[in-house]
């Protein structure tokens, strides 16, 4: 948006005098920690501190398509499935090195997710209260699959030619998207404080997310990545470097003329001044477009666009990516400021 905003997405704060939003420091299941981007209408690709996780991106997929307008769409290869007896990973649980090894965990884990999220969907409340210990720790432990791979591309691109067709587009999408994030992310320095609350349920979020799309003709899955990349979902709740406020970033000028009178802080205000302000930035027609004006950056546009593209092809990578925590980069390594 117009006016500059501080993005923490990703709780890494990205240095950028005239970035726009909060990228919270999710990143991308990567994403690696909190990048700090400044919200709607924000610098170019210079860093500010990190709050998310990105990571590095092969060339060739550094500017996906855009997302398909298609439903989700069934895997190339049927996963194995898990056996009955596994259990989800210590939120510590050691990531392999290996890239076989890394290849068959992230098969696994995205078996035991995706199962997870069926029976969490089924027989849970998605509605009304978070989502239960095997979704959390499973998601956090894609995440983290994820971050690692995205620091490191040599073992990445070994690792994608051991996955599945499906698997590995899938990966590919995300390890990129928290690349392109981390890319634009500076460590902290000094005391680290930030706000961090629990978000609100995941289908309260996804009926916001659908009702904003429907009145101005975005798509739910592009104001989902978004949010995801600002703030995870609402998890960061503290103002960005520059100012920027509330669970999509935005600066209180940018408010002022595309808030339609509502509160920076509440979600379905916050989520309806997205949709609007982007609407009014060329989305539907031309989404890049429209999320540069949102976030001056091509690689913030690429990673929620690579993020908005999974969510299209199964809604299960939704529900994924809700739990995905926030990680903050410091001079002193990462650290996760959300979940177990």
């Amino acid at each position: 948006m117009n006016d500059q905003r501080a993005r923490t997405s990703h709780v890494l704060f990205l240095s950028a005098s005239r970035r726009p939003r909060l990228l919270a420091g999710l990143l991308a299941g990567g994403l690696a920690g909190l990048v700090s981007l400044s919200g709607c209408a924000g610098a170019r690709g210079e860093g500010s501190p990190a709050v998310s996780g990105g990571a590095e991106a092969p060339a060739a997929s550094a500017t996906p398509p855009e997302p398909p307008s298609g439903g989700p769409s069934a895997p190339a290869t049927p996963e194995q499935p898990p056996p009955a007896e596994a259990k989800p990973p210590a939120p510590d649980a050691k990531i392999p090195r290996d890239p076989a090894a890394l290849a068959e965990a992230l098969t696994r884990t995205t078996a035991l997710l995706r199962d997870a999220v069926d029976d969490w969907r089924r027989t849970g409340d998605p509605a009304r209260g978070q989502a239960p210990e095997p979704v959390v720790l499973l998601a956090l432990y894609e995440q983290r699959l994820y971050r690692h791979l995205a620091r490191n591309p040599g073992v990445a691109s070994r690792t994608y030619g051991k996955l599945s067709k499906d698997q590995a587009a899938r990966a590919r999408d995300n390890v990129t998207a928290v690349r392109d994030l981390l890319s634009l992310a500076h460590p902290v320095s000094g005391p680290v404080k930030f706000r961090i609350e629990p978000p609100e349920p995941a289908d309260v979020l996804l009926d916001g997310f659908r009702r904003a799309g429907r009145r101005f003709g975005i798509d739910w899955q592009v104001l989902a990545a978004v949010m995801l990349v600002e703030t995870k979902f609402g998890r960061v709740r503290s103002p960005s470097y520059v100012g920027a406020k509330g669970p999509m970033q935005f600066m209180p000028g940018t408010w002022k003329a595309y808030g339609m009178g509502g509160d920076i802080d509440d979600t379905r205000d916050a989520l309806l001044a997205a949709a609007n302000y982007l609407h009014a930035s060329g989305a539907p027609g031309d989404y890049r477009r429209a999320l540069y004006a949102y976030n001056h950056s091509q690689a913030y546009v690429d990673a929620v666009l690579l993020h908005a593209r999974q969510m299209k092809r199964d809604i299960r990578n939704y529900y994924a990516y809700y739990n995905w925590q926030v990680y903050v980069i410091t001079t002193k390594g990462e650290r996760r400021l959300s979940g177990p």
